[in-house]
């Protein structure tokens, strides 16, 4: 039998840990690697998986996202099992009120599940990076004729107290939930580690619509699938934990890991775009057969211009995106995004910088993040007086220095270089 599948993409997150990157946008909607949203992994892994349905549940400071999506994810095929539709907020509870929780997100639009009358539901998070075969999950949902299906993935013991732990039989049954508890259970044959909930579940719709229905009637529930409709399944129904360890990508080496960050923080989107700038990076953009799919920019190619001595433009262990143009200047250990300029005798290292950002000549930046449409004046020395740069700027306790942008081009003002 063919499954029908719909995709729900909850993309409604604050963000608020990564502020101020989600100062004007929601979390999906921040860049990545360059030319890249995080929204763009887990679309990327539903059409990959072969999954053509998707509606993409929006809520605060959408609009980033909303351009994103009408400029790269409209379908042009005339079927109407193909789309990807962004939902803003509707509104539908009896208060008029935003999303409650993820649960109260989905049953705000239980009518599309209802019109669509897909056999399983598949709702996923809209924020984190992660490489993943759904259709594997899903067949492991259908073998093990379950009602829901929740994607775990292991993490060092330690580490319990910032997940959902699920506590799982040998055969995968879910038996309980741990909420950020140092003492959760371990994995079965395996004391080193818990199972983390990553927030991906596989629903049979039958099972969706009447766990909804009964949520919302429940005025004590804080309608969010992982504090209160899952946990009162736990060891009641058949409910399971998908082993994200166990899935494989199409066009990946057989002893590849899977990939899975949450860049909910600063520092983990730091290091998690660090790391794509490596010659064996843990995450490859560069695997075919699994495309990582975004918007289609009409940039020129990167061009790099000068060969004086002491004037060269070059870039070294760096990610460079289309229209990037380094006239004179020297990048190191960085990932530029589209339209940047770094002008001659400028030095970046360690940075990341996002779209169309202009770096002054002789201009000094290092472990910094420059937001979108952000001018570096001339000689502006960023990243090596932390104390004066928290004056001006956002500096993590690590020592990265965040720049602002605004939606138009802006200059850095009140800097002393």
């Amino acid at each position: 039998m063919h499954i029908r599948v719909l995709g729900i993409v909850l993309a409604g997150g604050k963000g608020t840990r990564l502020y101020p990157l989600t100062k004007e946008r929601a979390k999906p909607a921040v860049p990545f690697g360059g030319k890249y949203r995080i929204i763009d992994f887990v679309l990327s892994n539903f059409i990959n998986s072969g999954i053509y349905s998707i509606y993409v549940l929006t809520q605060f400071r959408s609009q980033s996202l909303l351009q994103h999506l009408s400029e790269g994810w409209q379908f042009g095929s005339l079927l109407k099992s193909q789309f990807v539709i962004p939902v803003p907020a509707q509104m539908r509870s009896a208060g008029e009120t935003w999303y409650q929780g993820t649960a109260d997100a989905i049953y705000q639009n239980i009518n599309l599940v209802e019109q669509s009358d897909p056999h399983v539901v598949a709702i996923f998070g809209g924020d984190h990076i992660y490489r993943m075969n759904i259709t594997s999950m899903i067949e492991f949902h259908v073998r093990k004729n379950a009602e829901v299906t929740v994607a775990a993935i292991p993490a060092p013991r330690d580490q319990a107290v910032e997940f959902g732990v699920v506590e799982t039989s040998e055969d995968g049954h879910i038996l309980a939930f741990h909420e950020k508890n140092p003492n959760a259970p371990t994995m079965p044959g395996d004391p080193e580690r818990v199972f983390a909930s990553m927030g991906n579940y596989v629903f049979s719709t039958r099972t969706l619509l009447r766990l909804l229905h009964d949520d919302a009637a429940d005025e004590n529930s804080r309608h969010d699938f992982g504090h209160d409709i899952l946990p009162k399944l736990a060891g009641n129904s058949e409910i399971y934990a998908y082993d994200f360890q166990t899935n494989r990508i199409p066009g990946e080496p057989a002893d590849a890991g899977p990939y899975w960050r949450d860049v909910g923080t600063i520092d983990a989107y730091y290091e998690a775009n660090m790391d794509l700038r490596r010659v064996s990076p843990a995450l490859n953009l560069y695997n075919r057969d699994w495309p990582l799919r975004t918007t289609s920019y009409p940039d020129p190619p990167a061009k790099f211009t000068f060969d004086d001595e002491n004037r060269r433009g070059q870039a070294i262990d760096t990610i460079v995106s289309g229209g990037c143009i380094l006239s004179g200047g020297v990048v190191r250990n960085s990932v530029l995004g589209r339209g940047v300029r770094v002008h001659a005798a400028a030095m970046l290292e360690d940075c990341i910088i996002l779209d169309n950002c202009d770096i002054g000549r002789r201009a000094k930046l290092r472990r910094t993040i420059l937001d979108k449409n952000v001018r570096v004046p001339e000689d502006a020395i960023i990243g090596y007086d932390l104390e004066r740069d928290r004056v001006n700027h956002y500096v993590t306790d690590s020592g990265i220095v965040v720049v602002s942008g605004e939606r138009s081009p802006v200059d850095i003002t009140g800097l002393v270089v």
